[in-house]
């Protein structure tokens, strides 16, 4: 068995079990959850268009490359302001470590399968 296949299925089975539990008893987490599996899913999306992004940039121009990061904070530093503002310090921290459990398991479940997802459609073209 691959590496990427049993960190998927560990990161599935996670998955379904803090959800499957908050839903089956109706707590208040429930929503959190989900919002922290959409929050992993682009963060997946993120690392990898950043990874190929960065890939793309051998041999560029030194100021190039110091532009894309610096627009890549430009957006990414005042969104994790208001999700860090808005979201975390809002909710009931009984909750924190559920939604780090979910958001770590659904960056590295969409990571394995957005790379699966590209692989095949890479090897179709």
């Amino acid at each position: 068995m691959k590496k990427s296949t049993i960190f998927l299925t560990i990161a599935a089975a996670i998955l379904v079990v803090l959800i499957g539990k908050a839903f089956i008893f109706n707590d208040a987490v429930k929503f959190y959850l989900l919002i922290f599996v959409a929050v992993g899913l682009g963060l997946a999306l993120l690392r990898l268009g950043v990874n190929g992004a960065i890939k793309k940039m051998r041999g560029k121009h030194i100021g190039f490359k110091i532009l894309f990061f610096i627009i890549l904070l430009g957006f990414g530093l005042p969104f994790q302001n208001w999700f860090r503002k808005d979201i975390i310090f809002a909710m009931d921290s009984s909750f924190i470590v559920p939604c780090i459990i979910t958001t770590v398991a659904s960056v590295i479940f969409f990571t394995i399968i957005y790379g699966h997802v590209y692989e095949k459609v890479r090897v179709r073209f």
